[in-house]
């Protein structure tokens, strides 16, 4: 009798501590590290500027000189539901392909947890595009960070840059320029501009998670191909719209740009 008791006992004991091995039990203040690592690509390829021959969908050979992008409002979800919000004011990056330490960054303070799924936008909200100049810093600055991915005309910032050139465009000097930009703002009291800020939701691959704890750093690798601003919902053709900024065909380009991202994998140190 005493034998089935202690074998009754043990199989609990071995079940308890089954359960408790795949359900994580963490400390609701407990935080940790993420770090997100963008890789930019051009189809399958390591993107090179300038010196480096691709081809878009529409079959235009293209050698590109620039790929630059804002990815913000980052929010990082649980397979149960749950979301962490970054805080806004840690949330906002600009990512440079000839500037390859913006390719890293780090997200301190995030509450512990498995997270599956992560969110951010495309681009740079409309409240952060109209603010106060001062509480815009770094990558928000147009006269640091962000050189270069701000029209001062239009008091508004470039959510996604593609320059290059190609046979193909109708351009004098055969280049092609893609600035996309515009939050649905005004500009001299007229009409609003198209929202061309978007947003994507990624599931890290493989039922992968982002295991984050105060002793585990999780890095997620996402790749950016950068000739999904040509190669998507609408197939871009250099010789037809070698220049592209603020006019409605941006729009089409901005679709295009939420195909751009995807996870290829987490690293869990």
């Amino acid at each position: 009798m005493k034998q089935n008791i202690l074998l009754f006992s043990l199989i609990a004991v071995l079940a308890s501590c089954s359960k408790d091995s795949t359900t994580p039990v963490t400390d609701p203040n407990e935080k940790g590290v993420v770090v997100l690592e963008f890789d930019n690509r051009a189809g399958t390829d390591d993107l090179i500027l300038n010196n480096q021959q691709y081809r878009n969908a529409a079959g235009e050979q293209l050698t590109i000189s620039a790929f630059n992008y804002y990815v913000s409002n980052f929010r990082f979800i649980t397979a149960t539901g749950k979301v962490y919000t970054v805080p806004q004011d840690s949330s906002y990056f600009l990512i440079r392909e000839d500037v390859k330490s913006t390719a890293f960054r780090t997200l301190y303070n995030v509450p512990a947890g498995d997270y599956t799924q992560v969110k951010f936008m495309i681009g740079v909200d409309s409240a952060r595009n109209v603010m106060d100049i001062k509480k815009r810093p770094g990558d928000l600055d147009p006269a640091e960070g962000g050189y270069g991915m701000y029209w001062s005309w239009n008091s508004g910032y470039i959510f996604a840059k593609l320059e290059g050139s190609s046979p193909a465009s109708t351009d004098a000097q055969k280049q092609f320029r893609y600035h996309i930009g515009l939050y649905g703002g005004t500009f001299n009291n007229g009409p609003r501009t198209l929202n061309n800020t978007r947003e994507v939701t990624l599931t890290i691959p493989n039922n992968g998670k982002a295991i984050v704890r105060r002793d585990r750093k999780a890095q997620i690798h996402f790749f950016a191909d950068a000739l999904k601003m040509l190669n998507g919902t609408t197939n871009v053709s250099i010789a037809a719209n070698p220049d592209v900024m603020v006019s409605p065909f941006s729009a089409k380009i901005a679709d295009n740009y939420t195909q751009m991202f995807n996870i290829d994998h987490v690293h869990n140190e």
